[in-house]
């Protein structure tokens, strides 16, 4: 797992700079390394953002009839292009800047639940054809012939509709906002020493086709900010940071969102200078309400995922009906909230993304679930079917997940604790998918003694198993927060946006561990 900079970590929430290409720090200071057009049809009927690059239907078509040439059950082709503008800025200078273009195109098939796969950056016929032939090795059969016409699908949602597209936003439209940043951190508390802006925008076009006969594109906008300080008090120096993230254009910074972002970052760092060590052994742990969503989401929602279910890997394979948490805890993964960093009009496979109901009243009711999943559990996708890029087949993974509020109150919960810990911010930590065992590394936190938030904490872990700490949770609040922040999952070896968040919530019971000295 990794932070919003990109720690290493198992299973990774963090901002992913991708595999950037180093540019002249002039060159991108200059304007954008390609356009990338955020609206305006293509010329042919049927297709849009495409047709520029010469992507027609006859060349979906013959790539669809080359990957079923060896048989196989299902088939699909995904276009992308995507722009990324980098930006870094330290000791009041940016002296960072990177630009990363990534056009190609991925061909799929299917035989059974196993997956063929091939991909190229050459968008010509010759080029998809290699591609689709290295995809349909997988099948040994007949060969099956590719869809005779094609439904293209318009209707999809507006979930990230921005005004102003990142392509149509020069560097001299952002670079204020990183230097806004800087001033605003070193101005929010004298011991601050250092700043580090880390800033992301984002343009991206995607356009599946399937053996089915569905076309669909989608254009997906993305921004993140992260900031980070370091600060010095008699000798002592602390490090910490705060970041913010969505799916929107330059109008996402607004002054509020920006002083929350300074906010957070300086006050998780300060509050370090008076921080102590906390106990160690089993005792009730108070996860804050937001990025404490964290936990959910690793130790048990990498767990609800369908493929390691039908693969026998994850320990809720046969919980599908079974309690598997108190009557009050709820659990839901959707991609539908407006702007946020995890969501998305269509999934990666071009199916339909709605919310999905994954533990009701306490009884997990079904898995997240791609095209493959959904097949071999005789259920409709979920549209959880989510990929990296081009260059990587999709799997089942989370968009936004969280626990639903609950009959209690966050100051009831508090109260209810003689002796714990109050988490409110994570960082590093490590999952084993099948079993849920984790540990988590506690940046900020909080000691709760007699029912009273007191000392704060630091160099903290906590270790326990994810299913066994969701049996646990005997109380949430009815303070449900989505949290802003860049975070992105790791999983076989691809990453993908997400947005995460929690109620506050009690765990009767987790093993702390401090670091003595």
């Amino acid at each position: 797992m990794s932070d919003d900079r990109g720690m290493s970590r198992r299973h990774a929430l963090g901002v992913t700079a991708g595999t950037l290409a180093t540019a002249a720090l002039h060159d991108i200071l200059a304007g954008p390394a390609t356009a990338l057009a955020a609206t305006g049809p293509g010329q042919t009927p049927g297709l849009g953002y495409f047709t520029r690059f010469g992507v027609t239907e006859k060349l979906i078509q013959d790539a669809l009839d080359t990957a079923l040439g060896s048989g196989g059950d299902h088939a699909d082709v995904f276009f992308q292009h995507q722009v990324q503008n980098v930006y870094g800025l330290e000791d009041g200078q940016v002296n960072r800047a990177y630009a990363d273009v990534q056009l190609g195109v991925g061909v799929r098939v299917v035989t059974g639940d196993q997956t063929g796969y091939g991909f190229t950056e050459e968008l010509t016929p010759e080029g998809l054809k290699l591609a689709a032939q290295t995809a349909a090795a997988i099948a040994t059969g007949p060969a099956r012939p590719g869809p005779q016409s094609f439904r293209v699908i318009t209707d999809l949602p507006s979930r990230y509709a921005v005004q102003t597209p990142w392509e149509d936003v020069r560097p001299e439209g952002k670079l204020p906002i990183l230097a806004g940043l800087n001033e605003k951190v070193f101005a929010a508390d004298p011991r601050v020493k250092k700043a580090r802006i880390f800033f992301v925008d984002q343009s991206s076009a995607i356009l599946m086709a399937t053996s089915d006969g569905r076309i669909v594109e989608d254009l997906q906008p993305m921004t993140l900010c992260y900031v980070t300080c370091v600060a010095e008090q008699g000798g002592q120096r602390e490090e910490a940071g705060s970041s913010v993230a969505g799916r929107d254009g330059i109008a996402y910074y607004t002054p509020e969102r920006l002083d929350r972002l300074v906010k957070k970052a300086v006050d998780r760092t300060v509050v370090l200078f008076d921080a102590v060590q906390a106990p160690a052994g089993e005792m009730p742990v108070v996860l804050a309400a937001g990025s404490s969503g964290i936990l959910l989401h690793e130790a048990i929602g990498h767990g609800m995922e369908a493929d390691f279910n039908r693969k026998g890997v994850s320990i809720y394979s046969d919980k599908i009906g079974k309690p598997v948490a108190r009557p009050f805890v709820s659990i839901v993964d959707e991609g539908t909230q407006e702007h946020a960093r995890g969501a998305i009009n269509v999934d990666d496979e071009g199916h339909a993304v709605g919310k999905t109901m994954l533990v009701e009243g306490g009884t997990l009711t079904t898995y997240l679930h791609d095209s493959i999943s959904a097949k071999h559990y005789g259920v409709k996708p979920t549209g959880n079917g989510r990929r990296e890029s081009y260059q990587h087949p999709p799997m089942p993974r989370m968009r936004s997940t969280y626990m639903l509020p609950g009959p209690h109150g966050k100051d009831e919960i508090v109260q209810s604790v003689k002796k714990g810990i109050y988490c409110t911010n994570f960082t590093n930590g490590e999952v084993q998918i099948g079993a849920g065992d984790f540990t988590f590394y506690v940046k900020n936190g909080y000691m709760i003694e007699d029912g009273k938030i007191t000392r704060p904490i630091k160099d903290v872990n906590i270790i326990g198993n994810g299913p066994k700490v969701l049996e646990l949770v005997d109380m949430v609040s009815d303070d449900l927060a989505i949290d802003e922040g860049g975070w992105t999952c790791g999983k076989n070896g691809q990453r993908v946006p997400v947005s995460q968040g929690l109620p506050t919530v009690r765990v009767s019971s987790i093993t702390v561990g401090g670091r003595k000295g």
